[in-house]
């Protein structure tokens, strides 16, 4: 069944305050097969809270993560994550689209720092996969 359009514009509850520290950012880069030698984590760092942000979005709607083709990344900073941040990010649906009997998410998560300050803005396509009914539907 496609999405509802009131999806647009509506925003979810923030993730869990993530506590960003030098294990965690090597880690991350270790696992991009980067290495970390201290300083501003990697630029794709803030996907661990976006995740998080989506993986909320996605039980709140009730899709299913095997459903999601994930289509495009974008990071727009204020200013670099660095350890000793405690960062959240909330979701918002920002555009909605069916093509081919897909679901096309555009979202928008804004990470911020403890203080409530804007760190960045990640940006993503979904592709949401609806269930297609055929024939054999229903054997």
């Amino acid at each position: 069944m496609p999405l509802d359009e009131s999806l647009v514009g509506r925003s979810f509850p923030p993730t869990a305050p993530y506590a960003v520290t030098a294990e965690a950012v090597a880690a991350f880069a270790a696992t991009t097969g980067a290495r970390y030698d201290g300083g501003p984590a990697p630029a794709t760092f803030p996907i661990v809270l976006a995740f998080d942000a989506m993986q909320g979005f996605l039980a709140a709607e009730g899709l299913e993560l095997h459903r999601i083709v994930h289509g495009e990344q974008r990071f727009a900073y204020q200013r670099p994550v660095v350890p000793g941040d405690v960062l959240s990010a909330a979701l918002t649906v920002r555009s909605l689209r069916r093509i081919g009997g897909n679901d096309i998410i555009g979202t928008a998560s804004d990470v911020t720092d403890a203080a409530g300050d804007l760190v960045c803005t990640t940006s993503a396509t979904l592709v949401h996969r609806g269930v297609h009914r055929g024939p054999e539907a229903g054997r």
